[in-house]
């Protein structure tokens, strides 16, 4: 599941949460959106490592 999938389905639990007074369920939409956040955040991270790992290849091996 993507970091945007994790972080709706946990705001959708936090709601459902609030709405029944269910303390758990809340909690649960909780740590599922910020798991998403985190997971988001980590994908961007690679996406700039391997940014900087393709510019230093080619400046090492020019084509």
């Amino acid at each position: 599941m993507t970091g945007k999938a994790d972080q709706m389905k946990g705001q959708a639990k936090e709601v459902v949460g609030d709405l029944t007074g269910n303390k758990d369920l809340k909690s649960e939409g909780t740590a599922d959106r910020r798991a998403g956040d985190a997971k988001e955040k980590v994908g961007k991270v690679e996406e700039k490592v391997e940014d900087v790992i393709d510019k230093a290849q080619d400046v090492l091996h020019p084509k």
